[in-house]
């Protein structure tokens, strides 16, 4: 990686769907930014803009028709299988609208899952858990299972299962889309926090404009 590299870079990027009917959909076209390390980056736009798609594209679950997507200097999209399960597993973190928590694993093992999925080290895999459910206010709930939860709690688990590796980029998609606006609120402002503490950087996908505001950076998708 170059000095003040950044740690996203989209060039040129588009990308299209071929629906039922067999026509195809543009969901993206000509897209271009950058993002630096440390900062928060927020992408706004009505459904079907391509938001979550261009997330999609960055944790490389998709690949774009058109373009580059680079990670620290490097192209995904030219990354062998062993390099792709690497940067999945452990350079980047994805928190979804929903959060997807195994519903018989407990919400200490759900959070463990990833990193022991990594090294395989259970002891060493719940104690890193223990202090993230701790810092997301779940200290209480370790060996509760996922249904005895609110909503704004799995989410919570959800957001703690996303560092548990340690990685250096947070993709969020909707973080509290599915959650009432007072408790979105707080499960948002418990991600800006933990994104500062650990000098994350972040790309949130958002329909909500008033929490886009608080980001560094903003895309407007139309």
């Amino acid at each position: 990686m170059k000095k003040n590299e950044p740690i996203i870079k989209i060039k040129d990027v588009g990308k299209s769907f071929i629906q039922p009917d067999g026509t195809k959909l543009q969901v993206l076209s000509g897209i271009n930014f950058s993002i630096e390390r440390g900062k928060i980056f927020s992408i706004t736009g009505v459904s079907g803009s391509g938001k979550s798609t261009l997330l999609h594209l960055m944790g490389s679950f998709e690949k774009p028709d058109s373009g580059n997507i680079f990670f620290s200097g490097e192209d995904i999209n030219k990354f062998n299988k062993k390099r792709l399960t690497e940067y999945r597993n452990s350079e980047i973190g994805f928190i979804y609208q929903f959060h997807y928590l195994m519903p018989e694993l407990t919400i200490l093992e759900n959070v463990s899952f990833p990193m022991l999925i990594k090294d395989f080290n259970r002891k060493k895999a719940e104690e890193r858990a223990k202090i993230l459910l701790e810092k997301v206010g779940l200290r209480e709930r370790v060996l509760n299972m996922p249904s005895d939860l609110s909503g704004g709690e799995r989410q919570r688990a959800a957001i703690a299962r996303s560092l548990i590796n340690r990685p250096e980029l947070l993709l969020a998609d909707e973080p509290t889309g599915n959650l009432d606006r007072r408790t979105g609120n707080r499960v948002f402002e418990l991600f800006l926090e933990l994104i500062r503490e650990y000098n994350l950087t972040a790309v949130i996908a958002t329909h909500n404009e008033s929490l886009a505001e608080r980001s560094d950076f903003n895309l407007h998708l139309i």
